[in-house]
């Protein structure tokens, strides 16, 4: 039995609802919007400089051809899969609807200027560069900015509460629980920046990259400025002055690598807090109606966090080929950037899936203070670390006379464990100053936080 039409990729069935937003600029018919929003400027900025004797459009007119772009719903997909299954060129499609829309208004006068002198790529590119500007900084931005959000709010909320640390896996200095989501906060906001800054570049300049089409036509304009004015005035992106016949894409292995990075961030938080829920150093709020296991009622799983985390590596793996194979071409072109380039929504996809989950997890969890004070009272023995650091310094200002401090704590403390009782003993036998012994006795595991909490601070 045949199944009725159902979304191959998970992101387009299951997940629709976390990224549907991005269909707005990074599907097909996103493309197809923007390769029309690029031809109709095109040929408003030859009228507007009164090309081969054209008269500039009124504001009427500008506005209703603007329209085809603003209004292109199901209607103009189904006519562009129309054409193009008969040019069997998707950009060559695009030209003739935007043709039959001229018609349509009355404008078949300037006609001859759709596409005049551009070559596919030409459209593409510039295409490409506005939707993943779009897709960037409307729809996946906000929701990166939701993690940072609820990130920076954890490091508020728990900017005094003792954790121990663990380096290597084992009980080391105690930090704070805000301390350590400040540290993600910190590390984000930095890559934020530098997508923030991303340059969205593009070419006008036809077949090769060299206006040759351009100049036999009118051998008096200036071709670079009139391209230069078009893709940065007309379209707000950066110009590309040399190319071969396709923008380099550099642009996009800058920006595909920097998100990759962000996604690796991520991962390292999603594995991080995984961990720690499982210690118990955080619990899970239980959402009513939901199970966490199809045989065990007490389980509530992190899938939150197993979820993104899977996603970010489904999300590297697309980004990493992503700038790792578009900034390669065959002489001045060929078509596996064409390919390569209808994946874009797929990897960043999986990023804002990743997000959601992210948003959501950190939304579903709480401070486990059981654990945390248990953890803390059980490995008095990471004060070590301070006792010798103490006795160093009273060597030094010559209170003590004592000769490896380092080893004298080695001894007491590696691989045992030490409790209070032992490590005032310990501290009273000491040969240094009283004030220093007083603050190594009064000293707890849940106190040796140093300044964390005022670390947590910087972030604002």
């Amino acid at each position: 039995m045949t199944l009725p039409p159902q979304p191959l990729s998970p992101l387009d069935g299951r997940y629709r609802a976390s990224v549907g937003l991005l269909g707005d600029h990074l599907s097909e018919a996103g493309l197809n919007r923007a390769r029309v929003h690029v031809e109709v400027e095109w040929l408003i900025a030859q009228t507007d400089r009164r090309a081969f004797g054209s008269s500039p459009l009124d504001e009427g007119q500008k506005a209703a051809l603007r329209a085809v772009v603003t209004d292109f719903g199901q209607e103009a997909i189904d006519e562009l899969a129309g054409l193009e299954a008969t040019t069997r060129h998707d950009v060559k499609a695009v030209e003739y609807w935007v043709r039959a829309r001229l018609a349509d208004l009355g404008l078949e006068g300037i006609a001859e200027l759709t596409h005049f002198a551009c070559t596919s790529e030409d459209i593409n590119n510039l295409s490409y560069a506005l939707t993943v500007k779009q897709a960037v900084t409307e729809v996946w931005l906000p929701a990166f900015d939701a993690v940072q959000e609820a990130l920076a709010g954890w490091a508020t909320e728990a900017r005094d509460v003792p954790m121990l640390a663990h380096t290597h896996g084992q009980p080391a200095t105690p930090t704070t629980v805000g301390k350590e989501f400040a540290v993600f906060v910190h590390r984000l906001r930095r890559l934020r920046a530098q997508i923030e800054g991303t340059e969205y570049l593009g070419k006008f300049s036809g077949a090769t990259g060299t206006f040759s089409a351009h100049v036999v036509a009118d051998p008096s304009a200036d071709w670079p400025e009139v391209s230069r004015e078009f893709v940065e005035e007309r379209l707000g992106l950066t110009w590309n002055p040399l190319t071969t016949q396709i923008e380099s894409h550099d642009w996009q292995a800058e920006l595909y690598s920097r998100v990759a990075h962000v996604n690796r961030v991520l991962h390292n938080l999603a594995t991080d807090v995984w961990t720690y829920i499982s210690m118990g150093y955080f619990t899970q709020i239980p959402i009513a109606g939901s199970t966490g296991s199809s045989t065990m009622p007490h389980k509530i799983n992190p899938i939150r966090f197993e979820n993104a985390e899977a996603n970010l590596e489904l999300s590297c793996a697309l980004l990493d080929s992503l700038a790792a194979t578009l900034v390669t071409s065959r002489q001045q072109r060929d078509l596996t950037d064409s390919s390569t380039q209808r994946n874009i929504g797929v990897a960043f996809g999986h990023s804002m899936l990743a997000l959601d989950n992210l948003r959501r997890g950190l939304g579903e969890i709480a401070v486990g203070t059981a654990a945390l004070e248990a953890d803390l009272e059980g490995n008095w023995e990471v004060l070590g670390e301070a006792i010798q650091t103490v006795v160093r310094a009273e060597v030094v200002a010559g209170r003590s006379s004592i000769a490896d401090p380092y080893a004298m704590l080695k001894e007491l403390t590696r691989g045992r464990r030490v409790g209070q009782a032992e490590l005032v003993a310990f501290v009273e036998g000491l040969d240094i100053g009283a004030e220093a012994k007083a603050r190594l006795v009064a000293l707890t595991p849940a106190g040796y936080t140093g300044i964390a909490s005022q670390l947590v601070d910087r972030l604002a």
